[in-house]
């Protein structure tokens, strides 16, 4: 450890996501605890899209979630990571087993997905919209793990990360749409980040 490195303290408020937070973040974050051990790190967990809204507003410094879709005034943004999204059912679905399966068979059946204001929501909507299509939608959670869970149960399709279903009971169904999103960091255009900031910064890949 460097005496720069040791030197750096204070409070860094970061935003994450729960799935980010789970899935992607743990290697970082011990990564920065080993290295900037006089840093606190409060980790506030909420969706993307209210990270970014606090991050606009100064109530976070930074904030590691899923990139908006469209550019925001006032912030920066970084990608770190491309996730790769798979449309799943559960092995009772009627559509598992099906192969191909096209968009209009898949729109014939209720859905779980994220909530509509979403950002995973979004891209996954204006897929559809480009094909004439709609979903019937089921259940909403902003929750990928509970997304998850109603799914396996067999309350609906869904659309979930591929790094989520290597020990998952689902299905990935066969569509010719191939969609992913980003995830990465949002930072605020004109404010300086603090060194805490930086810090954690110089542990992202």
């Amino acid at each position: 450890m460097t005496n720069t490195e040791t030197e750096i303290s204070g409070t860094l408020v970061l935003g994450t996501s729960h799935h980010i937070g789970l899935h992607r973040l743990p290697p970082v974050l011990r990564d920065f605890r080993n290295r900037f051990s006089a840093v606190d790190l409060d980790i506030r967990f909420m969706d993307s899209e209210a990270a970014c809204t606090a991050v606009e507003k100064g109530e976070l410094e930074v904030a590691i979630v899923t990139l908006p879709t469209e550019s925001l005034p006032h912030l920066e943004t970084r990608e770190l990571w491309k996730d790769e999204l798979c449309f799943v059912v559960s092995r009772d679905h009627q559509l598992a087993g099906t192969s191909p399966v096209t968009l209009e068979q898949l729109t014939h059946y209720p859905a779980v997905l994220p909530g509509p204001t979403t950002y995973t929501r979004n891209i996954l909507e204006q897929a559809l919209q480009k094909h004439g299509l709609e979903i019937i939608l089921g259940m909403f959670t902003n929750y990928m793990e509970t997304l998850k869970m109603l799914s396996e149960i067999n309350l609906g399709w869904t659309l979930l990360p591929k790094t989520m279903l290597t020990q998952a009971d689902l299905v990935i169904l066969p569509v010719e749409l191939k969609l992913s999103r980003s995830l990465g960091l949002v930072t605020h255009s004109g404010r300086t980040l603090s060194n805490p900031a930086r810090a954690l910064i110089s542990c992202l890949p």
